[in-house]
């Protein structure tokens, strides 16, 4: 049974007493170490946003960057293939002309080979087809 007397009051006292003991002793300093940490980490939480946004605007102006560089090649890829081309182009013109000028001039040459040859085969062949009828009649014409 609860008797009510000046031990009550003791107690009474002692618990009041140990509420703010406890309280300046333990709850008091890890309240305030719950706090730091709590600010901590919401500063860190904001760092972390921060980095990650200048990594994702850094990675998109290194994919421009990349972008615009890989136009710019390709561009002057296109130009020197274009002019590579254009001289491949011209230096054939001017093979397949000489060619063909060559071509001519030894046509030419042919054909005037061809030309002295009959002309010097119409000059004997009279003389020839004179000796032959000669030879098969038997006799001279």
């Amino acid at each position: 049974m609860i008797t009510i007397d000046i031990t009550m009051v003791f107690q009474m006292i002692n618990i009041i007493a140990l509420m703010f003991i406890l309280n300046a002793v333990l709850y008091k300093p890890i309240k305030k170490i719950i706090k730091e940490r709590a600010d901590k980490m919401n500063l860190l939480q904001g760092d972390v946003a921060k980095y990650e946004k200048n990594a994702r605007l850094r990675q998109e102006e290194v994919d421009a960057k990349m972008a615009s560089a890989s136009k710019k090649a390709k561009a002057a890829l296109d130009t020197a293939r274009d002019e590579a081309q254009a001289a491949g182009s011209k230096k054939l013109a001017a093979i397949k002309a000489e060619a063909d000028a060559e071509k001519e001039k030894q046509l030419a040459a042919v054909h005037t080979q061809i030309t002295e040859a009959r002309a010097g085969l119409d000059t004997n062949i009279k003389d020839f087809a004179a000796a032959m009828a000669g030879k098969i009649l038997g006799r001279a014409i």
